[in-house]
């Protein structure tokens, strides 16, 4: 929440006013309800309020005095938490205040009885990033898993080049190319859910050893565990005055592995939208406009947005390891950082989000990602001549043919330098063609046509796709 300034009273700040241009620029509605600071109050509350329903299970308060609690918790608003923080200097406690003060006085000494501030605040975290994970992020990741499938699948024929070290390489297929990013992906759908399902909560008081429980009930961890199970969350194994960071740690490394995955697709699709390649292209509007000066231009912004991101965000996860970092039983050194993780999740969405609409249109379910096949066919050719250099040298190999590279490779960087065909050259070059002639005839066709020489691209990039859309259920 912004602060007041000088000049701008907090009830009168717009959207333009904000720092962030995550807030004006990149925010997603649906994740509102999770990570703004507003959910982030109402998700510590919520926590208050099952610690009141758990002490009435128990025994400790009427019921009637729990629900009271609890529905007060459910009305609680962050301006009103803030200006209690703003008058005592301490977040948890206000929030506790602000309850309190909705209540009765005989349901007053049952407010956040037994908890520490991290009792409340690591709990809340988990919670709602798990929340936002499950049912925003992980939906879109999912989205755009079965765009890149649907896409594999569509190209899974298309003879492509492919490119090592930025030179040509061998033939591939695109729908090959495309089978590489569904797999990598599929694999960190599946990190990030196990992650965001191993969050954990505590209840275990300020240096964790339940002092504060184990004066009021018998069994202090049973009461952690059932207030915990009461919000949908396991108890971290031991605690401090925190949970245990690695759970966290691990959920914020898969986001950020997988930003570096989509990051990584958009860099080479932005490869492939160069002019001298031209093999994709991003859809265009017919208002939209590429440059403030060159009317010609149609840049790959999306692409360019999405790696953008990844460079901006990816740099976070150093602050992340070092927040695993607590001084014995709790330090404040993560306590600012920390409030920086629900902006990942955001622009990680957003980013998730670009892509697929970059890629795939949903409204009319084909692909919006432009796939020039004549330009595939040309950049394709410009090497199909010396792309015969590998299938000959393995099948030379193969057929007894001694120091079969060598010879393969000064016949081809002869024919490059001298600016001749190298197919050619096998049949008027004496040498040459004594070692084709050793070549079964079925295999001579992966030399005198390499876009055969694709392997099995074609059936694993079908083969690929299918495996995901069946793990991820996405049929």
């Amino acid at each position: 929440m912004a602060k007041q300034s000088a000049n701008i009273a907090e009830d009168e700040l717009r959207d333009f006013d904000l720092f962030s241009p995550t807030d004006f620029r990149y925010a997603i509605p649906e994740l509102v309800p999770y990570l703004s600071e507003e959910a982030f109050v109402k998700y510590k509350a919520k926590v208050e309020g099952a610690l009141a329903l758990e002490l009435a299970r128990e025994g400790l308060c009427r019921k009637s005095a729990a629900r009271e609690i609890d529905d007060a918790c459910g009305k609680i608003r962050a301006s009103e938490v803030y200006a209690e923080e703003d008058r005592i200097k301490h977040d948890i406690r206000a929030l506790a205040n602000v309850i309190a003060s909705k209540v009765s006085n005989n349901s007053k000494p049952f407010v956040h009885l037994a908890a520490t501030s991290y009792d409340i605040v690591d709990t809340a975290n988990a919670l709602r990033f798990k929340d936002a994970l499950r049912l925003v992020v992980i939906r879109d990741l999912l989205k755009l898993e079965r765009a890149l499938i649907l896409l594999c699948r569509e190209y899974a024929d298309i003879v492509q080049v492919g490119r090592t070290h930025g030179q040509h390489a061998e033939p591939i297929t695109y729908g090959f190319y495309l089978s590489f990013y569904v797999s990598r992906l599929g694999k960190r759908i599946l990190a990030i859910q196990n992650a965001a399902e191993n969050l954990t909560g505590k209840f275990a008081g300020a240096v964790g050893v339940y002092g504060p429980l184990s004066l009021i009930v018998n069994d202090p961890q049973e009461f952690e565990k059932s207030l915990l199970d009461s919000l949908g969350l396991e108890a971290s194994e031991v605690s401090s005055q925190i949970v245990q960071p690695e759970p966290m740690t691990d959920l914020f490394h898969y986001i950020i592995s997988t930003l570096g995955v989509i990051a990584n697709f958009s860099r080479d699709m932005r490869n492939l939208q160069r002019s001298e390649i031209a093999e994709v292209s991003e859809q265009f509007s017919s208002k939209q406009v590429g440059s403030s000066t060159m009317p010609q231009k149609r840049n790959p912004i999306s692409f360019e947005n999405i790696e953008s991101i990844w460079k901006k965000f990816m740099p976070q996860m150093t602050t992340i390891y070092l927040d695993q970092i607590s001084e014995h039983q709790r330090d404040l050194t993560n306590s600012s950082s920390q409030r920086y993780l629900p902006e990942l999740i955001v622009m990680f969405d957003y980013a998730v989000r670009r892509l697929t609409r970059t890629i795939w249109n949903s409204d009319e379910n084909r692909p919006r990602l432009g796939v020039d096949l004549k330009n595939i066919k040309r950049n394709l050719e410009e090497s199909e001549d010396s792309m015969a250099a590998e299938p000959l040298y393995i099948l030379l190999a193969v057929s007894g043919q001694t120091n079969a590279h060598e010879k393969v490779r000064e016949a081809v960087q002869r024919s490059i330098g001298e600016g001749t065909s190298f197919r050619e050259s096998l049949k008027k070059d004496p040498i040459l063609r004594g070692l084709f002639d050793k070549i079964p005839e079925d295999k001579r066709k992966y030399i005198m046509d390499p876009t055969l020489y694709t392997g099995i691209a074609a059936k694993k990039a079908r083969t690929v796709a299918d495996r995901w859309e069946k793990k991820l259920a996405l049929k």
